[in-house]
Protein backbone atom coordinates (compact mmCIF):
# COMPACT_ATOMS: atom_id res chain seq x y z
CA UNK A 1 0.00 0.00 0.00
CA UNK A 2 2.27 2.14 1.22
CA UNK A 3 4.60 1.50 -2.61
CA UNK A 4 1.71 2.34 -4.38
CA UNK A 5 1.14 5.67 -3.04
CA UNK A 6 4.74 6.36 -3.42
CA UNK A 7 4.44 5.77 -6.88
CA UNK A 8 1.28 7.80 -6.97
CA UNK A 9 3.01 10.38 -5.86
CA UNK A 10 6.02 10.52 -7.92
CA UNK A 11 3.84 9.52 -11.23
CA UNK A 12 1.78 13.46 -9.62
CA UNK A 13 5.14 15.34 -10.24
CA UNK A 14 5.96 13.72 -13.16
CA UNK A 15 2.78 14.71 -14.73
CA UNK A 16 3.64 18.57 -13.35
CA UNK A 17 7.14 18.66 -14.71
CA UNK A 18 5.48 18.41 -17.96
CA UNK A 19 2.66 20.26 -17.87
CA UNK A 20 5.39 22.74 -16.53
CA UNK A 21 7.70 22.40 -19.92
CA UNK A 22 4.67 22.18 -22.30
CA UNK A 23 3.41 25.59 -20.86
CA UNK A 24 7.05 26.89 -21.24
CA UNK A 25 7.62 25.76 -24.70
CA UNK A 26 4.17 27.30 -25.68
CA UNK A 27 5.07 30.45 -24.11
CA UNK A 28 8.49 30.96 -25.85
CA UNK A 29 6.94 30.01 -29.13
CA UNK A 30 4.08 32.77 -28.81
CA UNK A 31 6.43 35.28 -27.92
CA UNK A 32 8.75 34.33 -30.99
CA UNK A 33 5.82 34.79 -32.93
CA UNK A 34 4.99 38.31 -31.52
CA UNK A 35 8.54 39.43 -32.05
CA UNK A 36 8.43 38.22 -35.84
CA UNK A 37 5.00 40.10 -36.29
CA UNK A 38 6.99 43.17 -35.04
CA UNK A 39 9.46 42.60 -37.24
CA UNK A 40 7.37 42.59 -40.16
CA UNK A 41 5.68 45.55 -38.74
CA UNK A 42 8.71 47.61 -39.27
CA UNK A 43 10.28 47.04 -36.00
CA UNK A 44 13.23 45.20 -34.83
CA UNK A 45 14.40 42.59 -32.87
CA UNK A 46 17.63 44.03 -30.25
CA UNK A 47 19.82 41.24 -29.94
CA UNK A 48 22.54 43.57 -28.67
CA UNK A 49 22.53 45.17 -25.06
CA UNK A 50 20.58 48.25 -24.49
CA UNK A 51 23.67 50.35 -23.93
CA UNK A 52 25.37 49.55 -27.24
CA UNK A 53 23.59 51.58 -30.08
CA UNK A 54 22.44 49.49 -33.04
CA UNK A 55 24.50 49.61 -36.60
CA UNK A 56 22.52 51.85 -38.98
CA UNK A 57 21.43 49.97 -41.64
CA UNK A 58 22.99 51.02 -45.31
CA UNK A 59 21.12 53.29 -47.34
CA UNK A 60 21.14 53.78 -51.05
CA UNK A 61 22.61 57.05 -50.24
CA UNK A 62 25.13 55.19 -48.27
CA UNK A 63 25.91 52.40 -51.04
CA UNK A 64 27.84 52.99 -54.26
CA UNK A 65 26.34 49.99 -56.98
CA UNK A 66 29.80 50.34 -58.57
CA UNK A 67 28.80 46.64 -59.77
CA UNK A 68 25.90 47.83 -61.37
CA UNK A 69 26.15 50.59 -63.40
CA UNK A 70 23.94 51.41 -66.03
CA UNK A 71 25.08 51.26 -69.80
CA UNK A 72 25.37 54.78 -71.47
CA UNK A 73 25.97 56.83 -68.29
CA UNK A 74 29.40 57.75 -68.12
CA UNK A 75 31.27 56.44 -64.76
CA UNK A 76 32.74 59.00 -62.05
CA UNK A 77 36.63 59.64 -63.49
CA UNK A 78 38.19 61.27 -60.13
CA UNK A 79 40.40 58.99 -57.73
CA UNK A 80 39.15 59.68 -53.90
CA UNK A 81 42.63 60.01 -53.62
CA UNK A 82 43.17 63.13 -55.37
CA UNK A 83 40.47 64.97 -53.23
CA UNK A 84 41.88 66.77 -49.67
CA UNK A 85 40.67 69.17 -46.87
CA UNK A 86 42.52 72.30 -47.29
CA UNK A 87 41.42 75.29 -44.71
CA UNK A 88 37.79 74.17 -44.31
CA UNK A 89 37.07 73.44 -48.07
CA UNK A 90 37.78 70.53 -49.99
CA UNK A 91 40.40 70.69 -53.07
CA UNK A 92 41.19 68.66 -55.53
CA UNK A 93 44.40 67.42 -56.38
CA UNK A 94 44.13 65.94 -59.86
CA UNK A 95 44.82 67.13 -62.96
CA UNK A 96 41.22 68.87 -64.11
CA UNK A 97 40.68 72.57 -63.99
CA UNK A 98 37.98 72.77 -60.68
CA UNK A 99 36.68 76.08 -58.91
CA UNK A 100 35.64 76.61 -55.49
CA UNK A 101 32.07 77.58 -55.02
CA UNK A 102 29.37 78.57 -52.78
CA UNK A 103 25.47 77.98 -52.60
CA UNK A 104 22.87 80.26 -51.45
CA UNK A 105 19.59 81.78 -50.83
CA UNK A 106 17.36 83.76 -48.52
CA UNK A 107 18.22 81.45 -45.18
CA UNK A 108 21.38 82.77 -45.57
CA UNK A 109 20.35 86.58 -45.48
CA UNK A 110 22.52 89.44 -45.99
CA UNK A 111 26.26 88.42 -47.27
CA UNK A 112 29.57 90.11 -47.51
CA UNK A 113 30.41 89.35 -51.29
CA UNK A 114 33.67 90.91 -50.86
CA UNK A 115 34.51 89.01 -48.10
CA UNK A 116 33.15 85.60 -49.37
CA UNK A 117 35.75 86.48 -52.51
CA UNK A 118 38.57 87.26 -50.17
CA UNK A 119 37.95 83.64 -48.58
CA UNK A 120 38.84 82.04 -51.68
CA UNK A 121 35.22 81.36 -53.62
CA UNK A 122 35.05 81.73 -57.13
CA UNK A 123 31.66 80.83 -58.04
CA UNK A 124 28.26 81.31 -56.76
CA UNK A 125 25.03 79.56 -57.10
CA UNK A 126 22.31 81.20 -56.08
CA UNK A 127 18.48 80.61 -55.83
CA UNK A 128 16.09 82.70 -57.28
CA UNK A 129 12.93 81.42 -57.00
CA UNK A 130 10.85 78.52 -55.76
CA UNK A 131 7.38 77.09 -56.22
CA UNK A 132 5.42 76.45 -52.55
CA UNK A 133 4.82 72.78 -51.74
CA UNK A 134 1.42 73.26 -50.25
CA UNK A 135 -0.41 75.49 -52.70
CA UNK A 136 1.79 75.55 -55.09
CA UNK A 137 2.54 79.07 -56.00
CA UNK A 138 5.55 80.65 -57.10
CA UNK A 139 7.90 82.89 -55.75
CA UNK A 140 11.11 85.35 -56.31
CA UNK A 141 13.48 84.28 -53.59
CA UNK A 142 13.80 87.50 -51.92
CA UNK A 143 17.58 87.89 -51.60
CA UNK A 144 17.95 86.82 -55.21
CA UNK A 145 18.78 90.32 -56.91
CA UNK A 146 20.93 91.58 -54.40
CA UNK A 147 22.96 88.41 -54.04
CA UNK A 148 23.75 88.20 -57.87
CA UNK A 149 24.47 91.59 -58.03
CA UNK A 150 26.60 91.16 -55.00
CA UNK A 151 28.50 88.19 -56.40
CA UNK A 152 29.20 89.74 -59.68
CA UNK A 153 30.16 92.93 -58.44
CA UNK A 154 33.19 90.79 -56.43
CA UNK A 155 34.14 88.90 -59.23
CA UNK A 156 32.39 85.36 -58.69
CA UNK A 157 31.28 83.57 -61.78
CA UNK A 158 27.50 82.91 -60.97
CA UNK A 159 24.46 80.18 -61.92
CA UNK A 160 20.91 80.53 -60.68
CA UNK A 161 18.50 77.47 -59.64
CA UNK A 162 15.12 76.88 -59.15
CA UNK A 163 13.60 75.13 -55.89
CA UNK A 164 11.16 73.41 -58.03
CA UNK A 165 8.15 71.65 -56.70
CA UNK A 166 6.13 70.64 -60.13
CA UNK A 167 4.29 68.00 -60.80
CA UNK A 168 3.55 68.12 -64.01
CA UNK A 169 6.12 69.20 -67.44
CA UNK A 170 3.78 71.94 -67.79
CA UNK A 171 4.73 73.38 -64.52
CA UNK A 172 7.90 72.53 -65.01
CA UNK A 173 8.42 74.50 -68.47
CA UNK A 174 6.44 77.34 -66.62
CA UNK A 175 9.00 77.44 -63.78
CA UNK A 176 12.01 78.01 -66.14
CA UNK A 177 9.60 81.09 -67.79
CA UNK A 178 9.64 82.61 -64.61
CA UNK A 179 13.47 81.92 -64.08
CA UNK A 180 14.08 83.36 -67.92
CA UNK A 181 12.37 86.38 -67.03
CA UNK A 182 13.73 87.70 -64.29
CA UNK A 183 17.39 86.95 -65.09
CA UNK A 184 17.08 88.73 -68.55
CA UNK A 185 19.83 91.39 -68.30
CA UNK A 186 22.42 89.38 -66.30
CA UNK A 187 25.02 87.27 -67.81
CA UNK A 188 25.13 83.72 -66.24
CA UNK A 189 28.84 81.98 -66.15
CA UNK A 190 27.13 79.18 -64.42
CA UNK A 191 23.69 76.78 -65.71
CA UNK A 192 20.55 77.60 -64.48
CA UNK A 193 19.91 74.32 -62.48
CA UNK A 194 16.57 72.14 -61.57
CA UNK A 195 16.60 71.53 -58.03
CA UNK A 196 13.45 69.09 -57.06
CA UNK A 197 13.89 67.82 -53.18
CA UNK A 198 11.57 65.70 -51.45
CA UNK A 199 9.23 68.06 -48.90
CA UNK A 200 9.32 66.14 -45.17
CA UNK A 201 5.77 67.17 -44.31
CA UNK A 202 2.07 66.97 -46.41
CA UNK A 203 2.93 67.95 -50.23
CA UNK A 204 1.38 68.21 -53.23
CA UNK A 205 4.10 66.55 -54.18
CA UNK A 206 3.76 63.20 -52.31
CA UNK A 207 3.42 60.17 -54.69
CA UNK A 208 5.88 61.71 -57.23
CA UNK A 209 6.60 59.54 -59.42
CA UNK A 210 10.33 58.59 -60.97
CA UNK A 211 9.27 59.17 -64.98
CA UNK A 212 7.02 62.23 -64.34
CA UNK A 213 9.97 63.71 -62.57
CA UNK A 214 12.55 63.33 -65.03
CA UNK A 215 10.24 64.36 -67.24
CA UNK A 216 9.54 67.59 -65.37
CA UNK A 217 13.67 67.91 -65.17
CA UNK A 218 14.03 67.79 -68.81
CA UNK A 219 10.93 69.89 -69.70
CA UNK A 220 12.53 72.52 -67.09
CA UNK A 221 16.42 72.20 -68.80
CA UNK A 222 14.91 72.23 -72.83
CA UNK A 223 13.63 75.01 -71.96
CA UNK A 224 16.06 76.49 -70.36
CA UNK A 225 18.51 75.70 -73.61
CA UNK A 226 15.88 77.36 -75.73
CA UNK A 227 16.53 80.01 -74.46
CA UNK A 228 20.51 80.24 -74.80
CA UNK A 229 21.38 79.14 -71.27
CA UNK A 230 23.19 76.15 -69.86
CA UNK A 231 20.83 73.81 -68.01
CA UNK A 232 21.79 71.31 -65.05
CA UNK A 233 19.55 69.17 -63.10
CA UNK A 234 20.59 69.15 -58.67
CA UNK A 235 20.37 66.04 -57.06
CA UNK A 236 21.32 64.05 -54.32
CA UNK A 237 22.85 60.51 -54.40
CA UNK A 238 18.71 58.40 -53.90
CA UNK A 239 17.35 60.81 -56.16
CA UNK A 240 20.50 59.51 -58.84
CA UNK A 241 19.65 56.21 -57.84
CA UNK A 242 16.32 55.59 -57.33
CA UNK A 243 14.31 58.95 -58.56
CA UNK A 244 15.87 60.89 -61.55
CA UNK A 245 16.97 58.44 -65.09
CA UNK A 246 20.16 59.83 -65.44
CA UNK A 247 19.87 58.21 -69.21
CA UNK A 248 17.43 61.01 -69.61
CA UNK A 249 19.55 63.71 -68.50
CA UNK A 250 23.18 63.51 -69.96
CA UNK A 251 22.67 66.19 -72.26
CA UNK A 252 22.64 68.53 -68.77
CA UNK A 253 24.77 69.34 -66.43
CA UNK A 254 24.70 67.65 -63.13
CA UNK A 255 25.28 69.28 -59.59
CA UNK A 256 25.77 66.29 -56.98
CA UNK A 257 24.96 66.57 -53.21
CA UNK A 258 27.16 64.20 -51.32
CA UNK A 259 28.34 65.17 -47.89
CA UNK A 260 32.01 63.64 -48.05
CA UNK A 261 35.66 64.38 -47.67
CA UNK A 262 35.49 62.31 -52.01
CA UNK A 263 32.76 61.93 -53.71
CA UNK A 264 31.68 58.04 -53.85
CA UNK A 265 28.61 58.63 -56.38
CA UNK A 266 29.88 56.02 -59.14
CA UNK A 267 28.53 58.41 -62.35
CA UNK A 268 29.70 61.64 -63.95
CA UNK A 269 28.74 64.67 -62.04
CA UNK A 270 29.98 68.03 -63.04
CA UNK A 271 29.31 70.58 -59.65
CA UNK A 272 29.78 68.43 -56.23
CA UNK A 273 28.30 70.07 -53.14
CA UNK A 274 30.15 68.18 -50.51
CA UNK A 275 29.20 69.83 -47.48
CA UNK A 276 26.04 71.86 -45.92
CA UNK A 277 27.64 72.82 -42.67
CA UNK A 278 30.79 75.17 -44.16
CA UNK A 279 31.79 78.33 -42.46
CA UNK A 280 32.55 81.05 -44.96
CA UNK A 281 33.52 84.91 -43.97
CA UNK A 282 30.71 87.44 -45.29
CA UNK A 283 27.95 85.14 -44.06
CA UNK A 284 26.49 84.51 -40.71
CA UNK A 285 25.93 80.50 -40.09
CA UNK A 286 26.74 77.58 -41.86
CA UNK A 287 26.62 77.59 -45.89
CA UNK A 288 26.31 75.04 -48.66
CA UNK A 289 30.30 74.49 -50.40
CA UNK A 290 30.89 73.29 -53.16
CA UNK A 291 33.35 71.96 -56.05
CA UNK A 292 33.23 72.26 -59.90
CA UNK A 293 34.56 70.89 -62.26
CA UNK A 294 32.51 72.86 -64.83
CA UNK A 295 34.53 75.44 -67.28
CA UNK A 296 32.70 78.93 -66.29
CA UNK A 297 31.41 80.51 -69.64
CA UNK A 298 28.74 82.11 -70.66
CA UNK A 299 26.66 80.72 -73.89
CA UNK A 300 26.44 83.05 -76.61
Amino acid sequence: MKLQKKKKKVNLVVIFLVVALAFAVIWGACELIRHLSSYGNGATINTQPEEEEPVPEETPEDTAPAENLIDGIPANPHDPNDFAEKNGFIVYTGTETWHTGVDVSAHQGEINWEKAAADGIQFAMIRLGYRGYTEGEIGLDPYFLRNIEGAQAAGLDVGVYFFSQAITKDEAVEEAKFVLNWIEGYELDYPIFFDWEDIEAEARTDGMDSVTLTACAVAFCKRVELNGYRAGVYFNQRFGYEEFDLRDLQDYELWLAEYALSPSFPYHFDVWQYANDGMLSGVDGPVDLNLAFVESKTVE
